[in-house]
């Protein structure tokens, strides 16, 4: 992966697009979380309902300053430890949009522990949504190959990558400390 595909890609997705990427144990189909034209493009392309929710990652916990400002302090120290990582935290939503959230007061958000979805992020100039790559009822992508062959259109772009742990999809946890998705 090069300096201009991830250029690339962040273009694709300030113009509401959609694009593949590797995340840390599956592909991600990503998007711009605050357009909603590029995130009903990305849900018709998974066949999930909105009402299900959407995890958004970040390059940094300065992504997610305005939903980790509210949190306790013992909070803070879970959810830090985790980060930069494979673990997604539900916290309480600030600003996200309800085709975000499902309509919920929670928002899912990871900063993740991969390093090109972090430059991802940074290149983009903030947080993307981040779904496995897989239409509903499939199991997640695991190489470009696959996620390519799911999404041979309607996708804007594939940034070239690599999983760091293949088939192992981030945790889910709630704040105080139960796993939804996965375990520590």
């Amino acid at each position: 992966m090069s300096r201009g595909q991830l250029t690339e890609a962040a273009a694709h997705l300030r113009r509401a697009g959609v694009i593949l990427h590797a995340t840390e144990g599956v592909w991600g189909l990503a998007c711009d979380p605050f357009e909603p034209q590029a995130v009903t493009r990305l849900l018709s392309l998974k066949q999930r309902s909105a009402s299900k929710g959407l995890i958004v990652i970040g390059a940094s916990e300065a992504d997610f300053e305005p939903e980790l400002a509210p949190l306790s302090a013992a909070q803070l120290t879970l959810v830090r430890d985790s980060w930069p990582g494979a673990v997604t935290w539900l916290v309480p939503n600030v600003r996200f949009p309800d085709w975000i959230t499902g309509g919920g007061t929670k928002v899912a958000l990871r900063v993740t522990g991969h390093p090109q979805a972090r430059a991802l992020c940074e290149t983009f100039g903030g947080p993307v949504v981040s779904t496995s790559a897989n239409p509903g009822g499939s199991p997640p992508a695991v190489s470009a190959l696959q996620a390519g062959a799911y999404f041979p259109h309607g996708v804007d772009y594939l940034l070239p990558g690599e999983v760091l742990q293949a088939g192992q999809p981030s945790s889910i946890r709630e704040l105080s400390g139960e796993w939804i998705r996965g375990a520590g």
